[in-house]
Formats: structure tokens, C-alpha cells, sequence
């Protein structure tokens, strides 16, 4: 079919998952007629997944909202609202924020930033118009129920949080993946777009993939070889690794880019981990752990990697170190098919701040704050629990937390105290039904894009920007807009001055000319805003490459691998070796699902439902499940009834619920989502369970208790112990 004279093809990257594909999409009239993947684009190579499709539907979805909404009263099946001009909502976000600071301190305001927040440059540049004004401690992220403990770990060993080395699959010989199913999420901390062909070509020069992980995956399902990890155990085979490469190197490296200290305490350490001692609590055999260990030290290059099922656990810190050193003691950290260092184009980690540890800490259970953020397990209490400094004031952005976050029914019970909330988003839903202003930014497409937080975890050092592909709505606004716009009013209210903001493509235009391959540095891409809009389609900037010692913003440039927190939890480690008989809750992901707001796109959420419980055909037969029955999952914090799924993919003992599913709550409209099946993970994991080092939320590994539908009536369990 001929092309209409109109017609117009725009290029984008999709910022709906952290692969950040390119993408050819054609418009038409307004209206978009095809998304196809751009083959130009020398990271995604051509590839996308179902997500990028379904942009058009985020586009035109009748449920987002277009102009501000406030909150007028609840009639008990749902708030009524209305809508108001941006001149009232923003007086009416700035007298009720600022109200709350000068009646009841800094700290009765309360800030959320969910996960979109990175996928948005807007955000991550201007958010400092309002916040820095609201000075307040009880900030909040998606980051301490997904990646901290990588983060906290960066800082402990190479100096910056953002410092976040990731495998060279493209040359890689022996891939170790803990889990992680890069598969279903395209790559996370690892922007890693065309996986599946990337480990084809991997295993086609020879090479292994060796997957980890409670549940056979999509990518285990690829794997030369799996293995099956009892959840919660990482620690202890990670551990046992360790000890062996460290036999195997005769207690040295093989070979370190830079000064690393402290070694020999830990191998010191780690001697009573050993394969033997670690295998029945992991249900991984012990010539299976030496087999790993030695293929990955005699490789000719190896990575190892882990991600949601090692981050979001009790040992995720601890988890993370382990894994870090065994690519470092191996001699593959900074190493060609090792893991590497990027080289980004813009906001490289020696121009950010890197992130402070434990400087203040959660008012109610003394939880650490990590780069100015405490723990989201400890926003309901902190919202709950009277006294100075209780949360009365909350920001949302870009964030569902009732549907994201741990014991979610009692965020959103929390969430109905308060005096006052306003939520940044463009949908009404389960968290921000309980917002008294709702402001609705621009859609994705309306605005220019920059990927800030993941060319930094690419696979090859690329750059790329993308010019709005439609024009901003008459009356709307962007979201650095929002903000600007909110800190102007507040500032007002304080008296204080505010400086000129820039629109967000200036900035990068600066970060893109003073960085390391921008006009400044002598480089021969001479990177610019304008050269950058001339090749819509990304500039190649070349393979990862070794950086250390440069790289490392560690105090004299050396990596001190005797982390004194670590070696101390590894004592707490120990209480895995008598592994609890309760059933085990893990959650997972599939390729066309990644937040809860994308469950109101028709392309991403049809077909057979993908929220059931998947459960072992022996752990439904011993309790009288048939397949497909309807069963009660209760843990300590609440129940869930939920159809029951027989998988011979998940091993004995465990049980799998999705993420981000449960849209029944009252006042949500989101009219896709509301005839999506499926409850929330997130009502069954406990707040008061989270990684002792950095707070993380255990989302993986939860004691639940399965029962019949017929024996609905259980209660939920008054006690599980949380290590």
C-alpha cells in the first residue's frame, strides 16, 4: 500500500523498559500507523518487544488524563472529582505543602518516586526546582524495592552508586546469571536490547550460559545449564563460589585493572562455606558448585550477574558484594567479556553526587537512608506512627506504591490519613485515588527524550536523542514544566528566591559537550545537542572497554573488597543453612509487563492470563489443589484468593505471583486494567522484612501458607520469622 502524502516516519527510543530500543514510528494525520524497530540503531540493532507497540495506546487512552483533577469527596465507592485550571492546582499543591512544613516541620512532607521517574529525563532534571525547597528527609523510591543493594554496593567498592559494571555479553565466553531473566525484561542495571539473539550468538562461538533461579525462566529455558535455587539461598552458593575461585587462584586475583585491598580477610571468611556445607540448603549439589566455580575461573572470559531474585531479598547487599567479587577475584571485573564500565556520553558518575550511606535513618525502625532516600517499607509506618516528624503531606511521581511496595493494604490504609497528598501522573489509580490534586504530565511521545540513567548500563557506549513526535497539547504541560512551575509558587510562599530553569534538552546539550566524547574533550564524535538530532537514529560510540584504575572515584583509587558490613552479615547468612519448611513466594515477569499503568494498554494485556499462582504439581496433590482451583495465599501481613496454575517449571516448595496486578480497589480508572485478572503481589509481602544493610524490601522469598478456596476462612498466620 502506498504511503499517504502526509505520512511521516520519527525516531524514537521507547522508554518503556531499560533496553531503550530505537524505533521507526510513521505518523499519519496525528495518528500513528506502524512502530517497527530501527535497524539504524546500533544498540537494539533493529529488535523490539511487544511493549513498544503498545506506545500508541498510551497515547491515545481515553483513561489518562489530560488537565489537572482534584479530589472533592468520597462517597464510598469512589471520590468524585473535578477538573481545575494548572493556575488553581498549583496554588492549591503549593499553600497545602507548604502549610504542612510551617505547621508540623520539613520532615511532615513526604516524597514517592516511582520507577517511570528514570524513564523520563524531565523528571530527573527538574525535580530539584521543588524538592530542594521542601528539604525534607522522608524521601522515597522504587530504587529500595529493585536495585539499592547494587547501588550500595558500587559505593562501597569502586566510590559512586552509578558506577554499575555490567557483563560484555558480546564477548563473553561463561555468562552466570542469578535471578535475572533478561529474556522477559530485556535487561535491568544492564540495558541489554536483542538479548535472545545475543546469547545465540554467545553459545554459537562456544560459549555458556548457566542460569540460577527458583523458577526455570524464559531465559534458564535457553541456558546450557540449569540449576534450581531454593529462594533466599544465594548467599550461601555465592558464597561457596567464592571459596572455591579462591582455591583456585591461590588466594590472589588473576588479574585486577587497579589496587584492590582486603582479600585475604575475606577469604579468611568465607572457609567454612564450602559446596558441601551449602548444598542441602540451596538444593544445589556440591560437585555442581565446584563445576560452576571452575568453569568460570578457567574460562576464557566469564560475567557474573544477578538481579530482581538476588536485589529484592533479605541478603540482597550481601548477595551483590559476593557477586562482585567473584568477578573481581576471577580477574574479570574491567576485563574484555568480563564485566565493564561504560563510558557515557552525558552525566557520566564523576560529575553526580555518589551517594551517602547511613548519614540519617527511618524515624520509626531506624532503617538507612541511602543517596538522600529512605527505604519504601518504611513509608507506611512513617505516615501511620505519631510523633515529630510523622509524614502528614505526601508527593507522589510517576508511582503506584500501594500496588509496588510491601504490605500494600496498609500503605493505602496509611494513605487515607493523611491531610494532604498530591500526585504527579496521568492515571487515577490505586495510589492516586487518594491524592486531594492530581497533575498529569504530557504522554511520552508528546516530549523530547534522553536516555540519562541507562546509556550508563548499556552494552556499548551509544547516544541517542529524540525530538517530540507530537506537538504538546494546548493547555497541557511537561512535567519539568510541573515542577518548575510548583517551585515558583512555593518559593513564593517562603520568600525565597528561585533561579531560571532550563528546558531539559539545554542541559543535556551542555552534559553532551563537556562529557566524554563531547566538543571539550578532544574526542573525535565531538558530541552536541544539534549533532545528535542529525542522526535521529543514535551514534555509535563504540564496545565497552577497561577503565580501572580511572574509572574508580574510590578514596586513592583502590577497591577495598573487606566491606566491614558484608563480612559481618555473613554471619547472619549462616541461619540459611536451616532452611524454613514454609512454602517460598517469588515473584517474576513477562516480556509485556513491566509497571502497573502498562496493564491498561489492550496490546499488553491480552490473551491468557498471566496472574495466576504458578505452583508444583507435588506441593498442589499434598494439599488437595486441583489445576486451576481457587486458592487462599496468606502470609503474615494478608490474604489473596487466586486461581492456582500447575508448573513443572517451579521447583517444590516455591510459589510465584506476578507484579502489579490487583485493580478492584474502589475510585481507580483505569478501565483496561479494572477487566485484568490478578491480585497484588505486593498484599502478601512484608514491610517489616527487608535486607538488614540496605533496607530492601524482601519481595522474593515471602512464607506463605496455600490453602483450598473451600478453607478460605484462614486467617493470616500471626507470626513468620523474617531474618
Amino acid at each position: 500500500m502506498a504511503k499517504s502524502a502526509t505520512s511521516k516516519i520519527h525516531h524514537r527510543a521507547c522508554n518503556l523498559c531499560e533496553a531503550i530500543c530505537g524505533l521507526k514510528i510513521e505518523v499519519d494525520n496525528g495518528k500513528i500507523v506502524s512502530i517497527k524497530g530501527d535497524p539504524d540503531d546500533p544498540l537494539s540493532r533493529g529488535h523490539i518487544c511487544p511493549k513498544a507497540v503498545a506506545l500508541q495506546d498510551i497515547q491515545m487512552d481515553p483513561d489518562r488524563l489530560r488537565q489537572p483533577m482534584r479530589r472533592l469527596r468520597d462517597q464510598g465507592d469512589g471520590s468524585e472529582w473535578e477538573a481545575i485550571s494548572w493556575d488553581a492546582a498549583f496554588k492549591i499543591v503549593a499553600e497545602g505543602l507548604v502549610s504542612t512544613q510551617q505547621r508540623r516541620g520539613n520532615n511532615a512532607l513526604g516524597v514517592y518516586l516511582g520507577n517511570p521517574s528514570v524513564h523520563n529525563y524531565g523528571i530527573l532534571t527538574h525535580q530539584g526546582a521543588l524538592f530542594s525547597l521542601l528539604r525534607t528527609e522522608n524521601r522515597f523510591s522504587a530504587t529500595s524495592v529493585d536495585q539499592l543493594p547494587q547501588q550500595v554496593v558500587s559505593r562501597w567498592l569502586y566510590g559512586h552508586k552509578d558506577l554499575l559494571p555490567v557483563p560484555d555479553i558480546d564477548n563473553t565466553d561463561y555468562l552466570l546469571i542469578l535471578g535475572g531473566n533478561p529474556i522477559a525484561s530485556n535487561g535491568s542495571i544492564w540495558t541489554v536490547p536483542d538479548v535472545r539473539q545475543r546469547i545465540k550468538d554467545l553459545k554459537q562461538r562456544g560459549g555458556k550460559l548457566v542460569v540460577l533461579d527458583p523458577r526455570r525462566t524464559e531465559t534458564a529455558k535457553l541456558a546450557s545449564k540449569y540449576h534450581a535455587i531454593r529462594p533466599g539461598s544465594d548467599a550461601l552458593f555465592l558464597a561457596a563460589v567464592l571459596n572455591v575461585i579462591f582455591e583456585l587462584t591461590n588466594d590472589a586475583p588473576k588479574q585486577v585493572n587497579a589496587t584492590v585491598e582486603g582479600l585475604a580477610e575475606v577469604r579468611s571468611r568465607l572457609q567454612d562455606f564450602t559446596p558441601e556445607c551449602v548444598a542441602t540448603a540451596t538444593g544445589i549439589a556440591a560437585p555442581d558448585i565446584r563445576k560452576i566455580a571452575q568453569d568460570f575461573v578457567t574460562a576464557g572470559a566469564a560475567a557474573c550477574y544477578g538481579r530482581m531474585g538476588v536485589s529484592a531479598q533479605a541478603f540482597g547487599t550481601l548477595n551483590h558484594w559476593l557477586i562482585q567479587l567473584i568477578n573481581l577475584v576471577s580477574g574479570n571485573l574491567d576485563k574484555v567479556g568480563g564485566t565493564m564500565f561504560s563510558h557515557p556520553a552525558a552525566f557520566d558518575p564523576t560529575t553526580t553526587r555518589p551517594g551517602e550511606y547511613a548519614q540519617t535513618r527511618s524515624r520509626v525502625s531506624g532503617k538507612p537512608a541511602f543517596a538522600g532516600e529512605l527505604p519504601a517499607a518504611a513509608m507506611a509506618e512513617e505516615i501511620l506512627t505519631p510523633g515529630e516528624g510523622q509524614i502528614k503531606a505526601l508527593f507522589t511521581c510517576a508511582g503506584n506504591p500501594v500496588l509496588s511496595t510491601p504490605n500494600g493494604r496498609q500503605l493505602d490504609r496509611a494513605l487515607e490519613s493523611l491531610d494532604f497528598m498530591v500526585s504527579l501522573d496521568p492515571y487515577l489509580n490505586e495510589t492516586t485515588r487518594h491524592a486531594d490534586i492530581i497533575l498529569p504530565p504530557t504522554a511520552p511521545l508528546e516530549h523530547d527524550h534522553y536516555d540519562i540513567a541507562f546509556h550508563p548500563m548499556a552494552v556499548r557506549n551509544t547516544s541517542r536523542f529524540n525530538e517530540a513526535i507530537f506537538e504538546k497539547p494546548e493547555g497541557a504541560q511537561h512535567d519539568w514544566e510541573i515542577f518548575t512551575e510548583l517551585g515558583k509558587h512555593v518559593a513564593a510562599l517562603l520568600g525565597r528566591e528561585t533561579r531560571a530553569q532550563q528546558p531539559p534538552a539545554a542541559i543535556i546539550d551542555q552534559k553532551l559537550q563537556s562529557g566524554n566524547y563531547g566538543t571539550a574533550s578532544g574526542h573525535s564524535a565531538s558530541l552536541s545537542l544539534d549533532k545528535l538530532k542529525a542522526h535521529p537514529s543514535g551514534i555509535d560510540l563504540g564496545p565497552l572497554r577497561p577503565g580501572l584504575p580511572e574509572r574508580l572515584l574510590s578514596e586513592d583509587k583502590i577497591i577495598r573488597s573487606d566491606v566491614a558490613a558484608c563480612l559481618e552479615d555473613l554471619n547472619r547468612a549462616r541461619t540459611l543453612l536451616n532452611p524454613s519448611e514454609d512454602l517460598s513466594l517469588i515473584g517474576r515477569r513477562h516480556v509485556r509487563d513491566n509497571n502497573s499503568w502498562m496493564h491498561n494498554s489492550k496490546r499488553l494485556v491480552k490473551g491468557k492470563s498471566r496472574a495466576n499462582l504458578l505452583m508444583h504439581p507435588d506441593d498442589m496433590a499434598s494439599r488437595g489443589i486441583e489445576d486451576g482451583a481457587m486458592v487462599c495465599v496468606a502470609s503474615r501481613v494478608g490474604s489473596v484468593e487466586i486461581a492456582a496454575e500447575a508448573c513443572t517449571d517451579i521447583m517444590p516448595g516455591v510459589v510465584s505471583l506476578p507484579h502489579g496486578y490487583g485493580h478492584d480497589r474502589k475510585g481507580v480508572r483505569m478501565s483496561i486494567a479494572a477487566s485484568v485478572e490478578g491480585c497484588s503481589l505486593n498484599d502478601l509481602t512484608d514491610d517489616a522484612a527487608s535486607d538488614v544493610l540496605s533496607g530492601t524490601a524482601v519481595l522474593n522469598g515471602t512464607p506463605v501458607e496455600v490453602v483450598a478456596f473451600a478453607a478460605r476462612g484462614v486467617e493470616p498466620r500471626e507470626s513468620v520469622a523474617v531474618a
